[in-house]
């Protein structure tokens, strides 16, 4: 597989979660491990663009498959635009559920973008790139949560990256 746009051959137990393999073979701690039950979102990674809770998939299954984590948005000079757009919102308090928080926006963005409908569209006949309103957003990431309540500023922040792009 490909991680972190370089290509990666591990040996790894058949059993061994995308999230294990990351953080304990690949020592990528950037993704963080909360439930380990994919009901958090701490965990939340890019496989092949798409936004995956990465303690819920066998990494024997991704042969072949692109994986991105946190580590992996920044360019050597320049931020993701919404890891800059946290930064410039004070969208994290502790700290520890940001690395999923901003892979999820990276791909809830995305979704809206390629006008995939969330549970509160509105209209599901419009076709697309949908517009990511406050609403949208606290529903496209309503898998991830904060124990520290940073939502408001979280909203601002993917609502500022998804307007810059």
């Amino acid at each position: 597989m490909t991680v972190n746009h370089a290509p990666v051959s591990v040996e790894i137990d058949n059993r061994a979660s995308l999230l294990d393999t990351l953080r304990e073979t690949l020592r990528l701690t950037g993704t963080k491990k909360g439930c380990d039950h994919g009901q958090c979102g701490a965990c939340t990674v890019l496989l092949d663009g798409r936004r995956v809770n990465s303690c819920l998939i066998l990494a024997v299954t991704l042969d072949g498959a692109e994986v991105t984590t946190v580590e992996g948005l920044a360019s050597a000079d320049q931020l993701h635009p919404v890891q800059q757009a946290f930064l410039d919102h004070d969208a994290l308090q502790c700290g520890y559920c940001t690395p999923g928080q901003i892979c999820s926006a990276i791909g809830a963005i995305e979704e809206a973008r390629r006008g995939m409908p969330s549970h509160v569209t509105s209209d599901l006949r419009e076709t697309g790139s949908r517009r990511m309103t406050d609403d949208e957003i606290r529903e496209r990431l309503s898998g991830n949560l904060c124990r520290c309540a940073a939502y408001p500023n979280i909203v601002k922040a993917v609502q500022a990256a998804a307007e810059s792009r």
